[in-house]
């Protein structure tokens, strides 16, 4: 199958092509950006001269629906809920990893994010592509939102404990962090390298468009309308996320308990390793791979489950979950193309 990505340039782009480039059943169709169109892929990512040697084009809705069977959308805000819909109609099989279809309510989209909303009837057409989590409605979709880094993350690390029923669903605290790239390629003064260089930050307190995104899905998966406390911070590394989750437990139960109960849940998830009893995760252990790990520490003072849950942001938190929907979309082992061993160090 021809793939193409719109939003060629940016980090999202660049792994979906390192991804699509040993997929033995996609490849690469057209590269787009609007902002860079006519300039050589190779020429603003050299190591990649060998896998995209076309120029990037311009956005043609005729010429992409003509040549491509799935359309990738690595693109900014407000971008994708204006061309996705024009490939839709033309039953072209969408992707979209900007946050434009994520959200159910155009009202909420349009006071988090700032852009107006996609029309209500794509908003109902789009399916949340948080894998392990909605299988089966992948399979039949034609418009996938894929979740955002963050949100997939801190929605794996909290989702079993929540539909357990043993948790105090109005306790949960996300304390999240992460590299460099989650702020995308463009130049601004909080990624410049001395401002990040040896330094930790914490950003958009209260005020992140992914608070919305958890929220929706953590109350679908519970049953009940859920706040968060939700608060993000930016390390001086260039890839992963890492969530630290906690939630008082409504009974005394054991760390060996959770853990097995986090195990019977992502029984069938290839992705999700669910660490023993001691061993907690780091963000070099998923590196450059899609597995999302989990490590689980009931302190039995407090009764508050502690839920560490680290990805890296552009495979599993973006390109590596969006080919994992494509996988789910064609009937393919969602393992195709994804089974890359994580890098260490």
């Amino acid at each position: 199958m021809k793939a193409a990505i719109i939003g060629g340039t940016g980090y999202g782009a660049v792994e979906l092509v390192r991804l699509i480039d040993k997929h033995p059943y996609l490849e690469i169709g057209s590269v787009i950006s609007n902002s860079q169109s006519g300039s050589s892929f190779s020429g603003i990512y050299p190591h990649l001269s060998e896998i995209v040697d076309q120029p990037l084009g311009k956005f043609d809705v005729n010429e992409l629906s003509e040549k491509n069977d799935v359309v990738f959308f690595a693109t900014p805000s407000g971008v994708s809920s204006k061309l996705a819909p024009q490939l839709i109609d033309r039953e072209v099989k969408c992707i979209d990893l900007s946050g434009d279809f994520r959200l159910r309510s155009g009202e909420i989209y349009e006071s988090w994010y700032k852009h107006a909303p996609a029309e209500d009837k794509y908003l109902k057409q789009a399916i949340y592509g948080l894998s392990e989590v909605y299988p089966d409605k992948i399979k039949t979709a034609n418009l996938i939102a894929n979740p955002g880094c963050y949100p997939t993350a801190s929605s794996l690390g909290l989702i079993p404990i929540l539909t357990s029923k043993l948790s105090d669903e109005k306790s949960i605290i996300i304390d999240a962090k992460s590299g460099v790239s989650g702020a995308g390629r463009g130049l601004s003064l909080t990624a410049h390298y001395s401002e990040i260089n040896e330094n930790l930050k914490a950003y958009k307190l209260g005020a992140h468009q992914h608070i919305p995104e958890i929220e929706q899905v953590l109350s679908d998966e519970s049953g009940n309308p859920l706040t968060i406390s939700f608060t993000t911070h930016l390390v001086p590394m260039t890839r992963g996320i890492m969530c630290t989750m906690y939630v008082n437990l409504k009974e005394e139960i054991s760390t060996k308990k959770v853990i097995d109960l986090y195990k019977h849940f992502y029984q069938e998830s290839h992705f999700i390793r669910v660490r023993p009893d001691g061993n907690i995760p780091s963000t070099k252990e998923v590196s450059g791979s899609n597995y999302c790990d989990i490590g689980l520490h009931v302190d039995e003072r407090t009764n508050r489950l502690t839920i560490i849950s680290v990805i890296d942001n552009l495979v599993k938190g973006a390109a590596g979950q969006a080919i994992q929907n494509v996988n789910l979309m064609n009937g393919w082992d969602e393992r195709t193309g994804l089974t890359d061993i994580p890098m260490y160090p």
